[in-house]
């Protein structure tokens, strides 16, 4: 690998560390600015001034925040998460199962969806403004109209209760049978499922259209190769960059984005959780959720940066 790439994919992890440095002062300060006190949540409001003051010492709420900043920023570094304020139960300890719950989810979404996208793609590029192309655009565009609670709650609506094909509650648990673990996820994945494909199918088109008006694709079709030929063998590989960073900013969204889509189903993962103790207002919680989340995003925008980097061929043959 040649030291221009080397020296991009160095500036992009830099930026990356950056930006999840300036993500947990804006999350940690977030947090402090809401309204309410953490220790009169707690001890309820019939607690008693002495109380409140006891507990606020007890919590370090009453030093300086830049101090409880890197107090809490510490702690992450080594590890640390901190003990949530409604349970007293450690944070890394709870969150370990539930992330991986959200990954589970996340990975057989992104299973499903990314093949079919580039697929669906390709083949509206091969028939091109004809109806195949308008058909599949169009349910694109419907699929990316309906908000992913309305589209969970059809879902629920016909294959839980009308058809009882698939749980509406995906309830699993340590030791599940694999069989049951997917059918207990069925719905929620083909949420998500629906909600990532049609921006990663109208990407994945774009960005192949956009390379079939190049010199070298005409070159290749006045060659006599066939129209899956020329895509194939040269739209589709010049296309890649653009494709992967769409691929990896869904990836992105499939973890990040199943707040929602866990509610709905009530499925035991990052977002449940994130949710329940925000009602609880239980800030630790929150702020190592949020933390984790951003950590996903940033470091998946990395790898989107890093694979588009690497698959440029002017910076792999400089010269």
């Amino acid at each position: 690998m040649s030291s221009p790439i080397l020296k991009l994919i160095a500036q992009r992890i830099a930026l990356g560390v950056l930006l999840l440095l300036a993500v947990s002062v804006l999350i940690f300060a977030g947090t402090q600015i809401l309204p309410g006190d953490v220790a009169q949540s707690i001890l309820g409001q019939s607690a008693t001034p002495e109380s409140l003051a006891n507990l606020r010492a007890e919590l370090g709420l009453n030093e300086p925040a830049y101090v409880r900043y890197f107090t809490w920023l510490g702690g992450i570094l080594t590890g640390d998460l901190g003990t949530a304020l409604s349970s007293g139960q450690d944070i890394a300890t709870s969150i370990g199962g539930r992330l991986w719950n959200t990954l589970f989810l996340a990975f057989w979404a992104a299973v499903v969806s990314i093949p079919l996208a580039i697929s669906l793609g390709l083949l509206a590029v091969r028939y091109r403004n004809g109806w195949v192309d308008k058909l599949i655009s169009g349910l694109a565009l419907a699929s990316t109209s309906f908000p992913e609670f309305f589209i969970g709650y059809l879902l629920v609506y016909f294959f839980a209760v009308k058809w009882q094909l698939f749980p509406g509650i995906s309830t699993v648990y340590d030791g599940m049978p694999f069989l049951a673990r997917m059918q207990a996820i069925a719905l929620p994945a083909a949420v998500l499922t629906l909600v990532v494909l049609a921006h990663m199918m109208r990407m994945t088109r774009a960005a192949i259209l956009n390379v079939m008006q190049s010199a070298y694709i005409e070159t290749a079709e006045l060659k006599g190769l066939s129209a899956i030929d020329v895509i194939r063998r040269h739209a589709f590989p010049n296309a890649i960059a653009p494709i992967i960073n769409v691929v990896m900013l869904n990836l992105a969204f499939l973890i990040v984005g199943v707040v929602v889509v866990e509610v709905i189903f009530v499925y035991p993962g990052m977002g449940q959780y994130l949710v329940d103790h925000v009602a609880k207002r239980d800030v630790p919680v929150v702020q190592a959720v949020g933390l984790i989340f951003a950590a996903v995003y940033i470091t998946l925008n990395i790898v989107a940066d890093i694979g588009a980097i690497v698959a440029n061929p002017r910076l792999r043959h400089p010269k």
